[in-house]
């Protein structure tokens, strides 16, 4: 039988009475205490308070060890960004709750905003400051909303929403100068307001495993209708009607999990109850802010819907140990709400000591005590939030009405406040669903709305790839190009299409997808460029199973810095949102480009032959490009332990994922001028098939090429590469550009005018072989000698 559990629980609020609660019921659950306690906890059984503060670790610790406690649960984020888990390890008693360091990620808003940032988790653009007079003049340098955040820990009050520049200024000087917050406002951050409707996911996770629980939302106004002051939250409700499956499945895999991934790779991993703040955008769900501890009070809503086979402190000691995924966490198929009671003038000044009583409650309501205490054996208010009346149902309408029967059994001496309105967003949400009759695109899982919100979101980007003979404008039904206005006098027109391939799984796994719209961009057009042809204009086919805005747009932004590089105009495009062909965060995208060229110039050339004697020139690569990653990634598969967000082995500064997520090279612009000059006989793009399969492409039936791997440096990620997987060097040559991204065939006197036009450009020019005959050769078509330098 699995070891009986001794708990100790830090806090005194209505979310320590709610797990109090839910502890309780489990057989493993030998004694629960709670420190300090409230009216609640001191009236329970199985639990009893003890009077110790939150923030007294000697004396926490010195009780857990004469107690036999073996499992501590900080409530309330102080004591654990004051370091509770660290105290607890030196005595070796397991914590339900996260180290000092990722308690930072609700201990400091910058902190938090900065991983985000860096793990490229969704969330509103900011600016951090510490000095007023700077924040003030950012302030008044912008003209759109921003939100307000005092830093550090203001009891979950630090945030203000300013509904003009005169409220944004003011508040800014009551947090940074009048130190509303106290030392929480010594750092603001400042960030843009997001439209939308908020709702918060409560997640377990023992560092790799995490599992959410149903998507709440909180009431933080005082009064009804969202009017008036904010407090610790009002009321609560849950699940709720927009979190539907497919959005929390969203969220886990865009937020939750790269956020737990995220910590453990920076080197604090994540134990305990992570809370994410979520707004959902037109864009998708974007993170407001993340709390390292249950949620007062989503708690006492969340609880009692977890499945009654779901033993909480199992769950808990599964993520203590590191072990969650070994321990079953099931949902209730129901509702729940909670209203909050609070003592007159709350979240103002408000009386003390007055007395309370609870009448019998209604079946399926929970009363949670929060602000109270025991005094003379009488029941009495001790705080602003005083109580929170749970109740669940089959339906959210008859979970609330439940909740508030509950509240009418109770009173206080002196007059109690409560809103009356929880879950109104709800009710309004369903009302309007009931209004639109039958199914619609949206229902199958088509969002029109997002698409054409993408469309505003490029058209500015797609605007700047502008050029001679496009209009490079995009809603329309086809794009234009005009080639007169673009110079041509007897133009042969060519195209080119092509994808990603598999480096775009890496793209999805490390959140990066700028990057590989440049690499679409660059497959084509480098395909045009060794016809002869300039890029004229591109078009770009995305495709997804649903559309989150935000990840179609960096990845048009990098088609657009690929047109950019090359000179090509954007003029349309295509996206595709197919649910059912594509899983949810998959994506494919494909290129079309049209380039042209004068008749007399196109490649390789009919006037000017390629004989043997000339030179094959190289150009460098920039890494693998976009080719050979099904192998590249066997080949990580193999090592054991690395992943794409390991270190990469051959760059210390980054990220393996990222290292592999250079873009492929473009060489329009850099050849261009050779090409105008007539110094180019020749030239092959060294893309799948890398040397062996890609020269042979553009040489006379009698050619062949000769090449001098010791011409140049095997790049290290091709080292790493070549090592790791164990390659032969007829393998490298045959899959990878091995370090040659653009092979060039001049003849003898054109290499030194050649060289000086595109070291211009700074690019550095390799002489790595020669044009043979075949039968020099033996009949092979590619020869790589000296191969054994790698």
């Amino acid at each position: 039988m699995s070891e009986k559990l001794t708990i100790l629980l830090v806090g005194s609020g209505g979310r320590e009475h709610a797990i109090a609660w839910r502890l309780a019921q489990s057989d493993r659950v030998e004694h629960i205490y709670v420190a300090p306690g409230n009216g609640g906890t001191a009236l329970g059984d199985k639990v009893s308070n003890v009077a110790i503060g939150v923030s007294d670790f000697p004396s926490l610790t010195k009780f857990s060890v004469e107690h036999n406690v073996n499992l501590v649960i900080p409530g309330p984020e102080q004591p654990s960004v004051e370091g509770i888990q660290a105290a607890f390890k030196k005595v070796g008693i397991n914590c339900f709750g996260p180290s000092p360091k990722a308690a930072m990620m609700e201990g400091s808003k910058t902190f938090s905003k900065d991983f985000m940032k860096k793990h490229n988790i969704p969330t509103a653009a900011y600016e951090n400051f510490t000095d007023y007079e700077k924040a003030k003049a950012y302030v008044e340098s912008i003209n759109h909303p921003v939100v307000l955040k005092a830093s550090g820990l203001a009891a979950g009050k630090g945030v203000l929403i300013p509904t003009s520049k005169e409220e944004t200024l003011a508040g800014l000087k009551s947090i940074m100068v009048d130190k509303e917050f106290g030392a929480a406002g010594d750092e603001v951050v400042i960030e843009e307001f997001l439209e939308g409707d908020e709702l918060s996911v409560l997640a377990f996770s023992d560092g790799y495993t995490v599992v959410p629980l149903v998507p709440a939302q909180d009431h933080k106004r005082a009064y009804d209708g969202d009017q008036g002051p904010n407090t610790g939250g009002m009321g609560c409700y849950a699940p709720t009607p927009i979190g539907t499956p497919a959005l929390i499945e969203q969220v886990k895999r865009t937020i939750l999990q790269p956020t737990i991934d995220g910590m453990r790779r920076d080197g604090f991993p994540f134990v305990g109850m992570l809370f994410t703040g979520l707004m959902l955008t037109a864009s998708g769900p974007k993170v407001l802010e993340y709390n390292v501890r249950f949620g007062d009070p989503e708690t006492q809503v969340v609880l009692p819907l977890l499945g009654d086979d779901t033993d909480l402190a199992e769950v808990m000691q599964a993520c203590a140990e590191g072990r969650l995924d070994a321990v079953t966490v099931t949902l209730k198929q129901a509702y729940g709400a909670t209203v909050v009671i609070a003592s007159p003038g709350y979240p103002g000044s408000y009386p003390k000591g007055k007395e309370i009583t609870i009448g019998e409650l209604p079946k399926d309501v929970t009363v949670f005590h929060a602000g109270t205490a025991v005094k003379d054996g009488k029941l009495v208010t001790a705080g602003g939030r005083v109580l929170a009346v749970s109740a669940i149902a089959s339906t959210l309408r008859e979970a609330v009405d439940k909740a508030y029967a509950g509240v009418k059994c109770i009173q206080f001496e002196g007059g109690m406040e409560y809103r009356t309105d929880i879950a109104h967003r709800a009710f309004k949400h369903a009302d309007k669903k009931q209004e639109e009759e039958g199914l619609s695109y949206a229902s199958a899982g088509v969002d029109i709305d997002a698409g054409n919100l993408l469309v505003q979101k490029i058209k500015p980007l797609v605007k700047s790839t502008k050029r001679a003979g496009s209009d490079s404008d995009i809603g329309g039904f086809g794009g234009l190009f005009d080639l007169k206005a673009a110079g041509f006098v007897d133009p042969i027109l060519v195209s080119a299409t092509d994808g990603i391939g598999t480096k775009l799984k890496i793209a999805q796994d490390c959140g990066i997808h700028d990057t590989v719209g440049i690499d679409l961009v660059a497959m084509n057009v480098n395909d045009l460029i060794v016809q002869g042809a300039e890029p004229l204009y591109f078009l770009d086919y995305f495709a997804c199973g649903k559309l989150e805005v935000d990840v179609a747009k960096d990845f048009v932004a990098g088609v657009v810095e690929g047109c950019r590089q090359s000179g090509a105009a954007l003029i349309g495009g295509e996206t595709a949102e197919m649910p059912g062909l594509y899983a949810l965060g998959d994506y494919d995208g494909a290129g079309f480009a049209v380039g042209a060229v004068e008749r007399s110039q196109i490649l390789p050339r009919a006037d000017r032959p390629i004989r043997a004697g000339d030179v094959v020139l190289g150009l460098a690569s920039s890494g693998v490009h976009s080719n050979g990653f099904s192998l590249v990634r066997k080949i990580i598969a193999s090592q054991p332990g690395l992943t794409f967000h390991s270190t990469c082995p051959w760059n210390k500064d980054v990220s393996l994922g990222k290292a592999l997520l250079t873009p492929t090279r473009i060489y329009v612009k850099q050849l261009l001028p050779a090409l105008r000059k007539n110094l180019v006989k020749g030239m092959a793009h060294i893309t799948g098939g890398g040397f062996l399969d890609n020269i042979p492409r553009v040489m006379p039936e009698d050619l062949a090429v000769s090449l001098d791997a010791s011409a140049w440096e095997l790049p290290p990620i091709f080292k790493w590469l070549k090592q790791a997987g164990k390659l032969s060097s007829y393998e490298m040559s045959r899959t990878f550009n091995c370090g040659i991204g653009m092979v060039v065939v001049v003849e003898r006197d054109a290499v030194a005018q050649f060289k000086e036009i595109l070291e211009a450009s700074n690019e550095q020019v390799f002489e790595i072989g020669q044009v043979v005959t075949k039968a020099e050769l033996n009949g092979e078509e590619v020869q790589v000698r000296n191969a054994d330098t790698w």
